[in-house]
């Protein structure tokens, strides 16, 4: 089927590479290092050098889209494909890779974003978008809700389809609205409807087999080797163990603070605690205003920005705070800076003066 759709594939590849040729266009205003991701706290954690964000990450997407493709396009069955249906793959990572260098450049030329509003209006397009074709779906073994209950009944792959659309298409529009909501919150939006997504229409699937298997329907079933079998249950295990992991590191965990009599020791869950001496403080000052800046190395969530931060105005420095403080204690101590901030300003001032209190005894 690829010599049949020799002309998507070069264009769908060529839109792929746009960002390059933009790239290109503003290299001379472009930073040496750019930001390539964003953690679940909106902060940026992860930056490359120029030439390898231009060139490497559409490289990297024409990549996948070439395997999806080649993946897709050798099933036999996929000839008699819906042709929207099929056409939805061939568009999904040239739209990505546009989505997300866009962000990228937009970010690399100071223009502010907000990533935390952007990511589920994103999400939510592609889900609509997405759920729009799913009833298009012809039975094959590639694309869709392949699981043995519908690759074995032609009528549960059907209406399990339409009814995944329809599940597609009101997720989507829920993390359209939960883009309004407040972050952690917003951030339990995305993860129940992205889990409903994959689990509801299997869920439906099983009963729809349920109800045929007591109406005495037969069902095909689906050739699988032994080694396909065992990969399916662990790719299973896998997800699950990912889903509830991310939702552990998402909203749990503890920052504490505490003011001793000789040291400052802080103890954060998902980080390295710290211990300073009052003697080594050089400063500190209450900020309500700080522009946090890049995370280079430490761990971000709804509930927590920990670890290593470049900004302008310290350069390298180390944060502990909440993804929802709004203000600050900032020590220096042997010409290293290390900002702290709690879930309530009020606590944060009580740590301030606390320290202050006591580097001045």
């Amino acid at each position: 089927m690829l010599r049949e759709n020799k002309r998507k594939l070069f264009l769908s590849s060529a839109v792929i590479l746009l960002p390059v040729l933009f790239g290109l266009i503003v290299w001379n205003r472009l930073p040496g290092t750019l930001i390539t991701h964003w953690g679940a706290d909106g902060n940026a954690d992860r930056t490359a050098a120029k030439a390898l964000a231009v060139f490497g990450l559409p490289l990297a997407y024409l990549l996948v889209h070439l395997i999806c493709l080649w993946v897709t396009l050798r099933d036999g069955k996929q000839a008699r494909q819906s042709p929207k249906a099929l056409g939805m793959i061939f568009w999904i990572l040239p739209v990505c890779s546009l989505l997300t260098s866009g962000m990228m450049y937009r970010a690399a030329l100071g223009e502010a974003l907000q990533i935390t509003a952007i990511v589920p209006v994103l999400l939510g397009v592609l889900f609509v978008w997405i759920g729009n074709y799913l009833p298009k779906l012809r039975q094959n073994s590639t694309l869709g809700i392949k699981v043995c209950w519908t690759l074995g009944n032609e009528e549960n792959w059907n209406r399990t389809h339409r009814f995944a659309g329809k599940v597609w298409v009101v997720g989507g529009l829920l993390l359209l609205l939960g883009a309004l909501l407040p972050l952690g919150a917003m951030i339990w939006v995305m993860i129940c409807v992205t889990a409903a997504l994959g689990l509801a229409p299997i869920a439906y699937s099983y009963s729809i087999y349920r109800q045929h298997r007591k109406e005495g329907i037969a069902y095909t079933p689906a050739p699988r080797s032994r080694a396909e079998k065992i990969t399916a249950r662990i790719t299973a295990v896998i997800v699950c163990v990912i889903l509830l992991g991310t939702a552990l590191l998402l909203f749990t965990g503890r920052l504490e603070v505490s003011c001793g009599d000789t040291a400052l020791t802080i103890h954060a869950t998902w980080w390295a605690d710290l211990r300073l001496a009052y003697s080594e403080i050089d400063t500190v000052e209450y900020r309500e205003d700080l522009d946090t800046g890049v995370r280079t190395n430490g761990f971000g969530s709804a509930k927590f920005s920990l670890g290593t931060f470049r900004n302008d105005e310290f350069g390298y420095y180390t944060l502990y705070a909440y993804t929802k403080a709004t203000e600050f204690a900032v020590l220096t101590a042997d010409g290293k800076t290390l900002v702290i901030g709690m879930e309530d300003a009020e606590k944060t001032r009580e740590i301030y003066d606390g320290i202050l209190a006591r580097i001045h005894r």
